[in-house]
C-alpha cells in the first residue's frame, strides 16, 4: 500500500474537531500557596489535616493565598457571600489546590485574572461578578427544583422513580457546591437561603428508611447519599449498608460522594479501605450491584490521589466507579472540555463516565446553565470519540418527570427557551391523576441564551425582575 494511500485512509491522520492524547494525571504543588510552604506529604495525605485546614472564610482563603490576589477579588467575594450565595463556603485543601495549578509567578496580586478565569474557581468558589445582573434566577427557579421533599416518604427518602429512591442519611458535605440541586437542605443557612432542616436522629431517620423498604418490594435500586457520604461515620454507614444488604428485593446499591474529588484521602483511609471491601463482599454474596458515584466536573480536578480511591474502592470489590457531573457555562461546555474530563477519567483514573446533567433550575444558576440547545449540541458533538459504554449521556432532569436524555424531547419552543417532556410513570405527586402520562412538562432555558424576541418576551411577562 502506497504512503498516499495509508495517508488517504487513516483517520489518526486525518485532521478532527478534537484530537486525542494521552495526559498524565499530576498532583499540582501545593507548596506554592504561600499559606502551604511548609506542609509536609504526610500532612496533605491526612484525611484529618485536609478537614482542619479546609477554608471556610475569606481570612482563611487569604492566610492560603496571601497577596496573590488584588482587595477586589475579596471585595467581589464579600459581596457575593452577602447578598448571592446559595451555600457556605467550605473548600478542602485539596479543592482549592486544583484551582490555577500552573501559577508561579509571587508578585503581589499576580494570581487574581488566572484566578477569576479558573473553571473550578467558578464552579467551587463563586464571587458577585460572576453572576448575572439581568437574569441571576430564572423566574421559574425553586430551591426544590426537582420536588425531592415533596416526595419523601419518610424524612430523607425520595420515591421518584417506580423502581427506584434516594435515601438522603445527612445534609452535610466535606465541600460546598453553589450549583447543589439539594441547596435548599444541604449545608448551613446563608444570608440569602435558610435551610430546610432533618428533624430525626440519625438512627431513627436510617430505621425509618429501612423500614420503608421492608415494606415496599417494589424498590429495586437505592442511591445512598446527602450531603455526602464522606461525612457519615463509616460505622454508622457501614451498619446502614449491611442492613440494607439484608432487603431481599435491594439489587442496587449506588454509593454517592463527591468527596472521592474534593476529599479522596478519606476515601484512602485503612478504615474506609477495609470496610468497603467488607460490604462489598457481602454485596457480591448477595448477588447486590454495588457502585460508587462521584460528582466531577473538569479534567484539572482528577489527579493522582483521586485515581488511588477509584482504584482501592475496585480493589475493594465495588463493582463500578461511576461519574456524574453537571454541564456549566465557563467550566465545561465545549465538546474539548467535556472530552478531557471523560478521557481523563476513564483512562488514567478508572472511573467510568456516566451522566452530566443539565444544570437544574435553582436560584443565582443562570451564570451556571446552558441551553437544552447546547446540551444537544454538545451530547452529539462528544460521539464517536469514546468507547460507547464509556460515553456519558447527557440528560435533563425535569421537574415532576426525572432524567430524561436530551434528545427525548417531545417539543421545543426555542424562541421562549421552553422544552416540554413526557414521562412514562407516576409519582406520588400524581396521585391518580388520569392526565399525567399525557401531560407535557416544561424546563427553561437560560434566558440569556434566547433569541431577542424571546428576551424581550420573559422581560414584559415578568418585568418586576
Amino acid at each position: 500500500m502506497t504512503d498516499s494511500l495509508v495517508s488517504r485512509r487513516s483517520p489518526a491522520l486525518i485532521k478532527q474537531p478534537y484530537q486525542y492524547r494521552r495526559r498524565s494525571l499530576v498532583e499540582p504543588d501545593w507548596t506554592r500557596f504561600p499559606g502551604w510552604v511548609d506542609v509536609a506529604p504526610e500532612q496533605w495525605a491526612s484525611a484529618q489535616w485536609q478537614r482542619a485546614h479546609s477554608v471556610k472564610n475569606m481570612g482563611q482563603l487569604n492566610a492560603v493565598l496571601g497577596d496573590r490576589l488584588h482587595d477586589d477579588f475579596y471585595v467581589d467575594l464579600a459581596k457575593d457571600i452577602e447578598q448571592s450565595a446559595t451555600m457556605p463556603m467550605l473548600l478542602p485543601p485539596q479543592v482549592l489546590n486544583t484551582m490555577t495549578p500552573g501559577i508561579t509567578d509571587t508578585a503581589p496580586g499576580s494570581w487574581t485574572d488566572e484566578f477569576y478565569a479558573d473553571p473550578i474557581r467558578r464552579c467551587m468558589l463563586p464571587v458577585h461578578s460572576d453572576r448575572r445582573t439581568d437574569w441571576p434566577s430564572h423566574p421559574f427557579a425553586a430551591r426544590d427544583s426537582l420536588h425531592e421533599y415533596e416526595m419523601w416518604a419518610v424524612e430523607g427518602l425520595t420515591h421518584r422513580y417506580p423502581t427506584k429512591v434516594l435515601a438522603e442519611l445527612l445534609s452535610t458535605c466535606p465541600q460546598y457546591c453553589g450549583h447543589c440541586t439539594r441547596m435548599d437542605l444541604v449545608g448551613t443557612s446563608t444570608p440569602a437561603v435558610e435551610k430546610r432542616r432533618l428533624t430525626l436522629k440519625p438512627i431513627d431517620r436510617q430505621g425509618a428508611i429501612l423500614g420503608y423498604l421492608v415494606d415496599h418490594p417494589g424498590v429495586r435500586d437505592v442511591v445512598v447519599s446527602g450531603g455526602d457520604l464522606a461525612n457519615l461515620p463509616w460505622v454508622h454507614l457501614e451498619y446502614f449498608l449491611v442492613r440494607l444488604l439484608e432487603i431481599d428485593t435491594v439489587r442496587d446499591i449506588r454509593l454517592a460522594t463527591k468527596a472521592l474529588m474534593g476529599l479522596p484521602q478519606h476515601w484512602l483511609q485503612d478504615e474506609i479501605v477495609e470496610g468497603m471491601g467488607r460490604v462489598a463482599a457481602a454485596a457480591a454474596a448477595r448477588g447486590v450491584n454495588l457502585a460508587i458515584h462521584t460528582h466531577i466536573n473538569h479534567v484539572n480536578s482528577v489527579t493522582p490521589a483521586v485515581a488511588r480511591v477509584a482504584a482501592a474502592m475496585l480493589d475493594a470489590g465495588v463493582r463500578d466507579v461511576r461519574n456524574q457531573g453537571v454541564l456549566m457555562r465557563g467550566v465545561n461546555d465545549t465538546s474539548a472540555d467535556l472530552l478531557d474530563l471523560c478521557f481523563a477519567l476513564q483512562d488514567e483514573a478508572g472511573i467510568l463516565p456516566y451522566y452530566f446533567y443539565v444544570c437544574d433550575m435553582i436560584p443565582g444558576a443562570e451564570h451556571w446553565r446552558t441551553s437544552v440547545a447546547r446540551a444537544r449540541e454538545l451530547q452529539d458533538e462528544i460521539m464517536g470519540y469514546l468507547p460507547g459504554y464509556a460515553t456519558p449521556r447527557i440528560v435533563c432532569d425535569v421537574p415532576k418527570v426525572g432524567k430524561r436524555w436530551v434528545h427525548q424531547v417531545a417539543e421545543y419552543d426555542r424562541e421562549l427557551g421552553i422544552s416540554y417532556w413526557s414521562k412514562n410513570y407516576r409519582t406520588s405527586l400524581d396521585g391518580d391523576d388520569p392526565d399525567a402520562l399525557s401531560r407535557r412538562y416544561p424546563f427553561y432555558d437560560p434566558i440569556d441564551t434566547l433569541p431577542k424576541g424571546g428576551r424581550e418576551w420573559w422581560r414584559t411577562a415578568f418585568p418586576s425582575l
